[in-house]
């Protein structure tokens, strides 16, 4: 049995999403059960229309829903303790809920989850880890948002809880991680990226394997399976992704709609453009992980649809089912019991 909180209000279109989005989930996993946190006047008139999952959910009424434009201290603040999104968190914390999942304002969400849920022993900044399609099927990339700039040793961390997730997911005994720069000779780029490579490499780490540097087209070869950097340019590049993707569907769509032989060519070619179509669909791997925390938290797409928010959902299973939060303990534990950080302002001989 495995226990799901939902942000209801979340995303750009609420209770019209999330509800439908559960019961495509609660196909899938019968043995799911949802506590639904929302605005009971605007989600009980969708609820009643799936039956299944209003009887194998227990709905709880809110007072309000923060906005997708709201700063992250005016969320905190107008939210806290009564919001639907807090609420979904709160649910982890309380051990009520095994994962919570929102599509609601990023910013707000990462402030509410490491507020309530804290962070865990060791690690000094959480991380989003968004599950990013390639050549080769799919790799991680953290961080994806959540934190701007980072040391050395927080790139190192972001490595150690990438690999767990990639173990969790992908069921890989050694995944592969990779440091993103601007190229792969070892004299290239900043100097924290070239500091957390050398503690990578000294690590010598059973759990993952460190692959050395890699560029930004190495993300869609799927080069390795895990791909490290910063918020601030792991945002870039998956915003750059995304808009590369929509782009080149406009450009396919409107090339194989200019004359009747580009038509007949769509045509006999139909089952591979079907094929394309399905690989890029950001849909099939909505859902990014909050790393470092006390608890799972899922974010989803603000503007997916059912069928997209049912994917986050997704992730937030099978996070649960191969016990990520453990594996990341075990392996941060690990490495830190044997490279002892030193604090800060002390003279390391």
């Amino acid at each position: 049995m495995i226990r799901i909180s939902l942000d209801v209000m979340g995303g750009d279109f609420g209770p019209e999403v999330v509800i439908p989005g559960a019961a495509i989930a609660q196909e899938r996993h019968p043995e799911v059960t949802f506590i639904l946190y929302g605005i009971e006047s605007e989600c009980r008139p969708i609820l009643d229309k799936y039956p299944k999952l209003k009887e194998r959910s227990v709905f709880h009424d809110c007072e309000i829903a923060v906005g997708m434009d709201e700063k992250p201290s005016q969320a905190l603040r107008r939210g806290r303790y009564v919001s639907s999104m807090w609420r979904a968190i709160e649910a982890v914390k309380a051990d009520e809920a095994d994962v919570a999942v929102s599509a609601g304002n990023t910013g707000a969400l990462m402030a509410m989850a490491k507020f309530c849920l804290r962070t865990m022993a060791n690690v000094e900044r959480p991380a989003i880890a968004g599950i990013w399609p390639t050549s080769r099927g799919e790799s991680i990339v953290l961080d994806i948002g959540a934190t701007i700039g980072a040391d050395a040793q927080q790139l190192l961390d972001f490595a150690l809880m990438g690999g767990a997730m990639a173990r969790a997911l992908f069921e890989l005994k050694r995944p592969t991680v990779g440091l993103l720069n601007v190229g792969v000779e070892e004299v290239k780029g900043l100097e924290e990226v070239k500091e957390a490579a050398r503690l990578l490499r000294d690590a010598d780490l059973d759990t993952i394997r460190y692959a050395g540097f890699v560029e930004g087209d190495d993300i869609g070869k799927g080069t390795v399976d895990v791909v490290v950097t910063e918020g601030f340019t792991g945002n870039i590049a998956l915003k750059a992704a995304e808009g590369t993707a929509r782009q080149i569907a406009e450009l396919l769509r409107g090339a194989l709609s200019r004359t009747w032989m580009s038509r007949l060519g769509y045509l006999l070619a139909k089952s591979a453009f079907n094929v394309l179509r399905e690989k890029m669909d950001p849909r099939k791997v909505n859902g990014g992980v909050f790393l470092g925390l006390n608890g799972i938290v899922i974010k989803s797409h603000g503007g997916t649809d059912a069928e997209g928010f049912a994917a986050a959902v997704d992730v937030g299973y099978n996070m649960v089912r191969n016990n990520l939060t453990e594996k990341i303990e075990k392996d941060l534990k690990i490495y830190h019991s044997k490279h002892p950080v030193a604090p800060a302002g002390t003279d390391v001989a």
